[in-house]
């Protein structure tokens, strides 16, 4: 007993650091409309910030897993989780303080540049914090850590843009931006970076646990990423000439070849014969392959939903809303993760089946006010949000469908997920933006769910699955920039119809995943 209170103790004592993602990632949102409106930007090029921000993830981990990969030993293990994630805020603190020139020089690439640095920081604590999250405990339960995990990290989602909305426009009711504001944010969040390592350091309830840091080399896995990134800088530094710009032809071509080449890489292990998967590392296991796909889709949709809704919000079908004022919506859409999350992180406090089905109702909305207290707090109407409530309900008889069987609830999330933005497509106003907004509900326990069946029974190459899995973060940088230039072909409602395929196949995951574990021995959902 003492041990599980250790363990919670260290669990809660971890999951702080996630707060600190969720704020500085759910700002992009506040910040996307801010930025394309002060430089004067495309649709598609406003979308750079998230493929700066996610894409970080993709380099950053390339480099972990190349680096640990040469060396037969893994960088990570070696380490210790925490110790990992005490470098990543390290860096994060660079890239932070780097915010401030570029905001003063006024440089969209500069700011792209230090989005880019606190980014990497991120990967490096993300690659440590997830298995570390999930090694406090049976395996099988880990999910559900990191729901808790994920709900800290949507509570810093839910205030980040409200936030980021009043330091950008000066104040509540002002709105007229002021991009040198950023000065004291980002000075601020510097110095939350460092309390955090120095917190961590110190911090003698949260262990610092080490595997074996030896690994297999992985040579054909090499071989696959480098021919990749090698495609994704070729292909981006392509598209960011202006006459490709220009041409929305030859611009959409690139980004289909991109995701073409993704998906490719993802997939190739999946049809190699077993008995020559020896020199695949981690990616020998067809789970992780599979699950990598699914983190690229889900980080994908989750990103892109919000990253577009500036636009959408600002068309004649849904009112006209301006950036300045649109902070609510984007701000409920975290908060609907945030409210998912605290559900699905319920189970991890073991407590009696009645006071579970009472938190299962209770929790919920509990969180619904905590994110209307601060988006009243900011200054806005909360009156076109009450009825969002419904959405909650359908997203609580989800859960109770799912039984906390991560398989099982994956896959009816996922289909809600998919009926909501095919709803959200078909009509325009309040109800259709609940639609949309409601992805977020559905999200909100996919990232533990896909991380903990894609990394089963990897053993060994557990912290190497983590590194392929927060590099497939990827799906941040490539699917919003695809839906913007969808919306510059076609229009902002329409381009919509790309999360649907992303929902679809994470529906597809659950399935095929939860074959191949029981082939393996292995069935969370028993």
């Amino acid at each position: 007993m003492k041990e599980n209170k250790n363990h919670l103790s260290a669990l809660i004592t971890l999951v702080t650091v996630f707060f600190f993602w969720g704020f500085i990632a759910a700002s992009n949102g506040v910040f996307i409309p801010f930025c394309k409106d002060y430089f004067n930007l495309t649709q598609f090029q406003s979308q750079l910030i998230d493929t700066a921000f996610y894409g970080a993830y993709y380099f950053g981990a390339l480099f972990l897993f190349l680096f640990s990969s040469n060396r037969k030993n893994d960088l990570i293990n070696k380490w210790g989780y925490k110790k990992s994630i005490i470098y990543g805020l390290l860096v994060s603190v660079v890239g932070s303080l780097l915010m401030i020139p570029s905001v003063n020089f006024g440089s969209f690439n500069l700011i792209l540049l230090s989005l880019f640095i606190i980014a990497i920081g991120f990967c490096l604590q993300q690659t440590a914090a997830n298995p570390f999250a999930i090694s406090l405990g049976e395996p099988e339960t880990g999910s559900h850590r990191l729901n808790l995990a994920g709900g800290v990290n949507s509570l810093g989602t839910t205030i980040g843009p409200i936030v980021i909305s009043i330091i950008l426009f000066g104040g509540i009711l002002n709105t007229n931006p002021e991009i040198k504001n950023m000065n004291i944010l980002y000075i601020f969040v510097a110095g939350l970076f460092i309390a955090m390592a120095l917190f961590l350091n110190f911090s003698r309830n949260l262990p610092n646990p080490k595997n074996s840091s030896k690994v297999e080399s992985s040579p054909k896995a090499n071989k696959l990423l480098i021919t990749l990134t090698f495609s994704i800088f070729t292909l981006t530094i392509i598209s960011l000439l202006n006459p490709i710009q220009s041409n929305n032809t030859l611009s959409s071509i690139i980004l289909l070849i991109l995701l073409i080449s993704v998906i490719y890489i993802i997939v190739k292990p999946l049809y190699i014969k077993k008995k020559t998967l020896k020199d695949w590392g981690a990616m020998k296991y067809p789970q992780l392959s599979l699950g990598m796909l699914a983190i690229f889709c889900y980080v994908g949709v989750e990103v892109t939903i919000q990253s577009n809704l500036g636009a959408l919000l600002n068309t004649d079908s849904f009112g006209n809303i301006s950036a300045a004022e649109n902070s609510h919506f984007i701000a409920m859409y975290w908060g609907s993760l945030m409210i998912g999350r605290w559900l699905g992180a319920i189970s991890i406090f073991n407590p009696s089946k009645i006071t579970k089905n009472i938190l299962y109702v209770l929790v919920p909305f509990i969180a619904f006010l905590i994110v209307l207290f601060f988006i009243n707090l900011r200054g806005s109407s909360i009156n076109s949000l009450k009825l969002f409530s419904i959405c909650i309900i359908i997203q609580i008889l989800g859960f109770l469908l799912g039984q906390n069987k991560p398989v099982k609830t994956l896959f009816i999330f996922s289909v809600l997920a998919t009926i909501s933005m095919v709803y959200g497509i078909l009509n325009t106003g309040t109800v259709s933006i609940y639609a949309f907004l409601s992805g977020g509900l559905f999200c909100s326990i996919m990232w533990p769910c896909i991380f903990s069946l894609s990394i089963a029974g990897l053993k060994k190459y557990t912290s190497q699955g983590s590194s392929f899995l927060i590099m497939m973060i990827l799906g941040g940088a490539i699917v919003p920039p695809i839906q913007g230039k969808i919306a510059d072909i076609w229009n902002i409602h329409s381009s919509y119809i790309i999360t649907i395929f992303c929902f679809l196949y994470i529906a597809f995951f659950a399935i095929k995943t939860q074959s191949v574990l029981k082939n393996q021995g292995i069935d969370y959902d028993k």
